[in-house]
């Protein structure tokens, strides 16, 4: 019986037509050399509507007006660092536009499938953005060096489905490293982002899962994300802000902030504006110079533990940090968790170490806070009012226990 039905559907199968590649007679996906053109623009416009590859030469490339890619399934690809295109432009204009012809008048005029890899992007304090990638669905974004834009490093608006943006060096540029508006299912991942204005920033978005990125020295703010729910920023190590590492504003919800280095912040590590139902979770807060975590008003249903809050203290009586972690950020700092006007919120686990004032305090009346299973010890080293180290103020319906604190409480 077996064999039987093999030879009927062997039979079967000899008398349909081929469906390989080869006798599709269609326009098939091409291979450029963009070498072979006049301009790099031109390389671009050779494009079929069916996509390729197109292969970016060695070389420094000068552009006064932006290439635009406007065809999906599609790859650009060049030589690593060797491939360098040159925004000369001084009017805000891009250096690299994706875009379907039609958008945005049209919103259904969306692309698929583009791929950028392995070149680098510069510009000038004048010019724009460095990729401005307008409603592309699957984008993925590997390898780039995007430095020194006028704009954003990579500006992704509605690229609604899977924008991927991993192994790049994200540098220099006068607004976001990288920013994102209207994006679904996002992975930002194995990034290097220094001395943007912000490293990040996401709005109106969800699912964002941005993970074991380094995030240093930046001129505002690490991470921006506003209006966005299920997500997640883990193994994330983020340093040196002259503002706040991380910021959730705009009804953010459902995001877990876990396993993260926070670390010589001037204004904040971790502020929750505007956000419910999150979890900030085993992360480390060294030399945060003003609230390691801030939780306000508009925000509720917050979990916090397993958290070090700490100084550079490592035994000894000796300093040994590098020496330029002592100027200009040189206040051997630590901070803790300052609670205004919110409710229902957890605080167990934690170690308070090192800090300048008290672990946990209060502004305005907070309800139902449960603050347990906390260690403290060495707090309010620069504070010179009396103050408990675990201060609720006129909360209600909370509760203070099975804390252990290594110092007397003031009375």
């Amino acid at each position: 019986m077996k064999r039987a039905c093999s030879v009927f559907i062997g039979l079967l199968i000899a008398g349909l037509p081929s469906l390989s590649l080869a006798s599709d007679t269609t326009a098939k996906p091409v291979t450029i050399d963009a070498s072979k053109f006049p301009t790099l623009q031109a390389a671009l416009d050779a494009l079929p509507a069916s996509g390729g590859i197109v292969n970016l030469p060695p070389g420094e490339f000068e552009l006064k007006e932006p290439l635009v890619l406007a065809r999906g399934d599609t790859r650009l690809v060049g030589a690593g660092d060797a491939t360098r295109l040159i925004n000369r432009n001084e009017e805000g204009k891009p250096a690299l536009i994706i875009r379907d012809a039609g958008y945005p008048k049209n919103r259904k005029a969306r692309l698929w499938r583009v791929q950028l890899a392995n070149f680098r992007i510069s510009g000038n304090p004048k010019s724009g953005d460095g990729v401005l990638a307008e409603g592309i669905d699957e984008i993925f974004i590997h390898g780039l060096s995007v430095d020194h834009n006028g704009g954003c490093g990579i500006n992704l608006v509605q690229c609604h489905e899977d924008p991927r943006i991993a192994d790049s060096i994200i540098t220099y540029n006068a607004q976001a490293g990288l920013c994102i508006a209207g994006g679904h299912d996002i992975v930002v991942n194995a990034n290097h982002f220094e001395e943007n204005l912000d490293a990040v920033v996401c709005t109106n978005s969800f699912n964002l899962c941005m993970n074991g990125n380094n995030v240093d020295d930046h001129l505002r703010h690490g991470v921006v994300i506003e209006n966005t729910y299920g997500s997640v920023l883990s193994g994330n190590m983020i340093e040196e802000c002259n503002g706040i590492a991380i910021i959730l504003d705009r009804d953010c919800y459902g995001i877990t902030i876990s396993a993260n280095v926070i670390a010589h912040h001037l204004c904040g590590g971790v502020d929750l504006r505007d956000a419910s139902g999150c979890a900030v979770s085993a992360n480390t807060f060294t030399l945060v110079h003003t609230n390691s975590i801030a939780v306000g008003p508009e925000s509720s249903r917050i979990t916090i533990t397993g958290n070090n809050f700490c100084n550079s203290y490592i035994g000894g009586g000796k300093d040994r940090r590098p020496r330029e972690h002592k100027q200009p950020m040189g206040l051997d700092a630590g901070t803790g968790i300052f609670l205004k006007g919110t409710a229902d919120i957890v605080v167990s686990g934690n170690t308070f170490s090192g800090l300048d004032g008290q672990a946990v305090w209060t502004e305005g009346e907070c309800r139902r806070v449960l603050i347990s299973n906390n260690i403290v010890t060495d707090v309010k080293r620069r504070q010179t009012e009396k103050k408990h180290a675990i201060d609720l103020g006129p909360a209600k319906d909370s509760l203070v226990k099975d804390n252990i604190i290594a110092e007397p409480e003031t009375k």
